[in-house]
């Protein structure tokens, strides 16, 4: 049987490709050029082998990345972008730039001690 998935939205289903926190990374990464594992790990500061084989696994499952062995000793695996990835890359350009633009202020909401809830007191017109 069959399984389907039915998204609420675009983004819901762009969100469900590109979810979590190393795959928009690894796609901008690869935008740059193909690279080789050992290249995106070192990229990818923070990262552990096991989860890079497992995000490169799952988008390699959404056809978002192509994984080309080539046979030689040692082995040599190459990672790149499918036009599916491309694509997907493009569209999150925009969202990049937004990040950009509004570092700062993200990063200190992020060093702020956090403040209660002004919920209950809220003028905000109902």
């Amino acid at each position: 049987m069959v399984q389907t998935h039915s998204f609420s939205c675009g983004l819901d289903a762009a969100l469900a490709v590109v979810g979590g926190k190393w795959k928009a990374l690894i796609l901008w990464e690869l935008g740059q050029g193909a690279r080789r594992f050992g290249q995106l790990r070192r990229a990818l500061e923070g990262v552990s082998e096991k989860m890079l084989i497992q995000q490169l696994r799952e988008m390699e499952a959404d056809t978002l990345v192509q994984r080309d062995v080539h046979e030689q000793v040692p082995p040599k695996v190459v990672y790149s972008l499918t036009p599916f990835g491309v694509s997907l890359n493009e569209a999150l350009g925009p969202l990049g730039d937004w990040g950009e633009e509004h570092q700062r202020r993200i990063e200190e909401m992020r060093l702020a001690p956090a403040q209660p809830s002004d919920a209950a007191g809220s003028t905000a017109p109902g």
